[in-house]
């Protein structure tokens, strides 16, 4: 069931964009957001298109490996009206050949390559085109798909080096723009995301260690990480915080 009024501190006829809308998590948000009644647009990005019945969305493609597909897309937001809260829902964890790293033997450079292109330079690109878009005379949240396997200091396992990396460097690059777009954006957040286990392509070969009740339904997921955005003020910028609203440490 949908819940309403997800994001009851904000204001009316918010804009949003959703990246990766095409992803399981991405739809789910896409869903979520055109029954917010304070949602007045939304411009969902992905590599194919879907099929959305709700006049709020225009679809646009993307392409998070392309700088100029990044920029286009971008561009193609720039009606006049500043974008409140963009939603980023990328992520590449396997595919084909590409899979964790159990040990530092299985370290590929190429393989390495293609998962940065997705979780972190994708991200970058997106930080350089959308963040100057943003509002400045009022709240604003930019959120970006990152992971609890990002944390260093939470790490106790090992394994898993390029996405582990990835996601590193995500928060990374959070924290920076957060530092700099305070700067000029005084109401913004720029916030990375933990959605925990969502049942979609990404965790599905996984799916056997998890822990009954940690594997949540993307409507579930995106549920719990729209009132994160909801709660999330500038104080918060730069932070990593999980689909319970609890802040993990770097």
């Amino acid at each position: 069931m949908i819940q309403k009024n997800l994001l009851s501190n904000f204001g009316q006829d918010l804009n949003a964009v959703v990246i990766g809308a095409s992803g399981g998590i991405g739809q789910a948000f896409i869903k979520q957001l055109t029954h917010q009644p304070n949602i007045g647009s939304i411009h969902a990005f992905s590599r194919s298109e879907f099929e959305v019945e709700s006049d709020k969305v225009t679809w646009g493609q993307i392409d998070v490996t392309s700088q100029e597909s990044v920029e286009q897309a971008a561009n193609s937001t720039k009606d006049g009206k500043p974008i409140d809260i963009i939603i980023t829902a990328t992520g590449f964890l396997h595919r084909g050949n590409i899979s964790p790293e159990k040990s530092v033997r299985d370290i590929e450079f190429n393989n390495f390559e293609e998962v940065f292109a997705v979780n972190t330079f994708g991200p970058a690109l997106i930080m350089k085109y959308f963040l100057p878009l943003l509002p400045r005379d009022r709240q604003s949240v930019v959120a970006f798909l990152s992971a609890r396997v990002g944390s260093i200091s939470d790490n106790q396992l090992g394994g898993w080096y390029a996405y582990r990396a990835s996601k590193a460097a995500l928060n990374m690059l959070i924290k920076n723009a957060s530092i700099e777009t305070a700067r000029k954006f005084k109401q913004a957040a720029i916030i990375g995301l933990h959605p925990g286990t969502v049942e979609t392509d990404l965790s599905e070969p996984f799916k056997s260690n998890i822990k009954e009740g940690h594997l949540f339904t993307p409507e579930y997921a995106t549920e719990c990480l729209l009132k994160v955005i909801n709660d999330t003020t500038p104080e918060k910028t730069g932070a990593l915080i999980d689909w319970d609203n609890k802040i993990i440490e770097y």
